[in-house]
């Protein structure tokens, strides 16, 4: 069985703050600096220290470029000021690091970096040739094509004409290969992230000046779900790395109602902000005994719901397709017809609707303009529900979905998502049956 993992983001994240709270977890460092040492690509080295942040002591990962390479993002007044003219602005990409070498934002102030501009395959090319295991290789793939997506987006252009900028330069590859390579060897098998603290104003940028948060921030949390906070702080908190980071791991928003924390790891960054840049990561073990009495015990647990029932006789069977389509859309829980003999011995259907009270009027309203029915039975039931969630898992085609149950003896199911299934199967031009099993040996004992 996995670990869990909280990632507590309550100074925001960035990439160099991943790396460092992860290491502080305890993932290998000599493993780490292996792969590191095996990028196909010059002009770096990097530092682990011990650092003090408001008088905590904390990990700090920093990626030191050469002075061909160097980018300056620690300047806090030319990033947040904006008080005084540059020659050259700078690509809101993807930040990772709050300070020079920053993953992923590098505010240059010369033009240095022109060889640095990658596209997404250039920065796979450079994935594929370092070592590492094939799990961390497909998170760091992950991360960047994340990212990719929000920059293709903001800018309205393919994700393959996307051309990297600060995202492509060495530091950020770095930066995303150590989270890569820390996650995967601490074995995280779940992730936690309730929200996002993000701060206010404004941050120069290759185009300009942009709102915080940056585009392509903006476009991943609307993607990926991600919850912010939005705190009176000025200044940029949640970078593009780290934002990409938690959409590719994060399986839940909301923490267990009870935990204990085995461990915990701090990770600084390198803006300076009244609210210090610290990434607290934990690991923590479910009271899964007290979350299973929790459920059951719970009065809540004994639901109430409704079912609408109407004979019908003559409607075709397409227009009950039709009205089976829209009522699921609508939010009806269940829908279902059954074969039956109605009065002189026609054959018809009887449609069965499960809904909560609320759904009721809107529900009715779709089966009269939709169907020959001139009247509805309404029923209230009680019913046993067993604690349920929607988790997502990684497989090699990309993230899946299934809902998990824990049944009273304390056993948990997985049941992979129709949906979520499918999506994967016309993307990748999957059966059914061959896409379904991948999912869920990919889900298998994540609990």
């Amino acid at each position: 069985m996995g670990k869990s993992l909280y990632l507590e983001c309550n100074s925001g994240i960035s990439g160099d703050m991943s790396v460092a709270a992860l290491l502080d977890l305890g993932a290998d460092r000599e493993l780490l600096d292996k792969a590191l040492k095996s990028i196909p690509a010059k002009g770096f080295d990097y530092k682990i220290s011990t650092v003090m942040k408001n008088a905590i002591s904390v990990c700090d990962f920093d990626v030191i470029l050469d002075e061909e390479h160097e980018n300056h993002d620690h300047d806090m007044e030319y990033l947040f000021g904006h008080e005084h003219s540059h020659e050259h602005e700078h690509e809101e990409s993807v930040h990772g690091h709050e300070h020079h070498h920053h993953d992923h934002e590098h505010h240059d102030h010369t033009h240095e970096h022109h060889h640095e501009h990658r596209h997404l395959s250039d920065v796979y090319k450079i994935i594929d040739g370092t070592e590492m295991t094939e799990n961390a290789r497909a998170l760091a793939k992950r991360i960047f094509e994340i990212v990719a997506q929000a920059e293709a987006k903001a800018h309205n252009r393919p994700i393959e004409e996307v051309h990297f900028h600060e995202v492509g330069a060495i530091d950020s590859i770095v930066d995303v290969i150590a989270i890569a390579v820390c996650f995967d060897n601490l074995g995280i098998d779940k992730v936690y992230v309730p929200k996002l603290a993000e701060g206010y104003g404004t941050i120069r940028c290759q185009h300009g000046i942009l709102p915080v948060p940056v585009p392509a921030v903006s476009n991943i949390a609307a993607e990926y779900g991600l919850n912010f906070e939005f705190i009176n702080q000025k200044g940029e908190f949640v970078t593009p790395t780290g934002a990409a980071f938690v959409a590719a791991v994060k399986t839940d928003d909301n923490l267990p109602s009870r935990f204990k924390i085995s461990k915990i790891g701090m990770g600084g960054g390198k803006r300076n902000y009244e609210r210090p840049s610290i990434l607290r990561a934990m690991i923590i073990e479910e009271d899964k005994s007290a979350q299973q009495k929790e459920a059951f015990d719970n009065p809540k647990g004994e639901d109430i719901i409704y079912k609408l029932e109407s004979n019908i006789d003559d409607s075709s069977g397409e227009e009950l397709g039709f009205v089976m389509e829209l009522l699921l859309k609508a939010g009806a829980f269940d829908v279902h017809y059954t074969s039956c003999f109605m009065k002189k011995n026609r054959p018809g259907y009887m449609l069965s609707v499960i809904c909560d009270k609320e759904m009721i009027p809107a529900l009715e309203a779709i089966i009269f303009k939709n169907t020959t029915t001139i009247g509805i039975r309404r029923m209230k039931y009680e019913r046993s529900i067993l604690p349920r969630k929607i988790i997502e898992v990684q497989t090699k085609w990309g993230s899946a979905k299934a809902k998990q149950v824990i049944l009273p003896d304390g056993e948990i199911r997985n049941y992979p998502e129709y949906e979520s299934i499918v999506k994967l199967c016309r993307e990748n031009n999957l059966s059914y049956k061959e896409c379904y099993s991948e999912v869920f040996e990919s889900i298998k004992g994540s609990v």
